[in-house]
């Protein structure tokens, strides 16, 4: 309740027109004015509280001040009086408006008027069948505005709701341009460096003299293996462009391409091993997170262990994939190159995405292990294939 002072107000209030209520215009014993007019007075403040408890209370004290009380003279209504009218209608719209529904209220009053006719009946003598009307008037008032109130109340909070939600879809979409600004720039930062490291490696050969084959071929893969990082570097920057749409893109890379993969490292100088065959045929999106887990772990493995022995493994076993690389204890103390401390979190995120798991940590030789389990749906058609390393 907004202003407790307002309802406190009101309740002082009944309570005294009441006492004054009953004083004067009934014949009612004097020890029972005081505590009719006190239950008036509660019922009143309890139905911003307990709106039920409310209602019963109210309509119980109608009905003991109809049966104590006694008109002074034919003028006075009966069997409710002005008070029981007004304060039992107000306590109605307030529980109305404070949670009661429209069927609760309809009870009520059928409950009120139906309690107003028994009362009548029998006492004939005390009031008149139209001093009924008042009080089904006012109440019947009192039950459509509280309805109303509740109404306009759940609406409002509706629209809170909704203005609450149009504030994160505009935060979403504020992200979402933020992210679209990184890749841009990202782009443009990244794609400059790399055409940079292509053009170089490509006239290598023609402005060095004397290149000997095993250097120009070397020149040749620095340059290959740049315009490939350059075209995944597009193809994810695509994604952050447009993460509403799925882009197009081109033939991602499987599993088939594990064993070049492990190939490239162990030409750029790492000690890298693939262990047994490397399955095939499976879901696009199993292969793609696979292979990405393989490259991600000899990403991590050259940059924190350059010169230990490095194991993969990829393995179909019954229902799932899994996927290891792991390296030994390095010879030497090793300074990490600079990375975006991402990694490992990227892994656990597109492993869980295919519902598998992901485990990673330092192995008790000193070594380090990247270990995933992801459940595997071979497709309609397709064989295993061994790729050997």
């Amino acid at each position: 309740m907004r202003r407790p002072w307002g309802a406190g107000l009101a309740v002082a209030a009944l309570l005294v027109l009441t006492l004054m209520d009953l004083a004067q215009h009934y014949d009612v014993p004097i020890a029972a004015v005081l505590s009719l007019a006190i239950a008036r007075a509660l019922s009143l403040s309890l139905s911003w509280l307990r709106p039920r408890a409310a209602v019963v209370v109210s309509l119980v004290t109608t009905a003991v001040m109809a049966a104590l009380t006694s008109p002074v003279s034919s003028s006075e209504p009966w069997p409710w009086g002005t008070t029981s009218a007004f304060g039992h209608s107000l306590v109605i719209a307030i529980a109305g408006a404070r949670g009661l529904g429209r069927r609760e209220l309809v009870g009520w009053w059928v409950a009120t008027q139906a309690l107003g006719v028994i009362a009548l009946g029998l006492a004939p003598d005390r009031g008149s069948w139209p001093g009924l009307i008042t009080m089904a008037v006012l109440s019947g008032v009192a039950g459509v505005v509280g309805d109303l109130l509740r109404s306009r109340a759940d609406t409002n909070r509706r629209l809170a709701e909704q203005e609450t939600i149009s504030k994160a879809e505009r935060a979403e979409r504020e992200r979402l341009q933020e992210r679209a600004r990184i890749a841009r720039e990202l782009h443009d930062v990244v794609a400059h460096h790399l055409s940079v490291v292509v053009v170089r490696a490509d006239s290598a050969p023609h402005r060095l003299p004397d290149v000997p084959d095993a250097v120009r071929e070397e020149f040749t893969g620095i340059a290959d293996e740049a315009r490939a990082s350059l075209t995944e570097m597009r193809r994810v920057l695509r994604l952050l462009r447009e993460p509403v749409e799925q882009p197009q893109m081109g033939p991602q890379p499987g599993l088939g391409q594990v064993a070049e993969l492990v190939e490239s490292t162990r030409r750029a100088g790492a000690d890298v091993r693939l262990v047994g065959d490397v399955p095939t045929g499976l879901d696009p999106a199993v292969e793609l997170t696979a292979y990405r887990v393989v490259q991600e772990g000899l990403s991590n493995a050259v940059r924190h262990a350059l010169h230990a022995a490095v194991e993969v493994a990829v393995r179909r076993t019954a229902g799932e994939l899994e996927v290891i690389v792991q390296n030994e204890k390095p010879p030497r103390p090793v300074v990490p190159a600079p990375g975006s401390g991402h990694g490992l979190t990227g892994m656990r995120e597109r492993v869980a995405l295919v519902d598998g798991t992901l485990s990673t940590g330092p192995t008790p030789e000193g070594g380090y292990l990247v270990r995933a389990f992801i459940p595997v749906v071979e497709e309609v058609g397709s064989g295993d294939h061994g790729l050997g390393g």
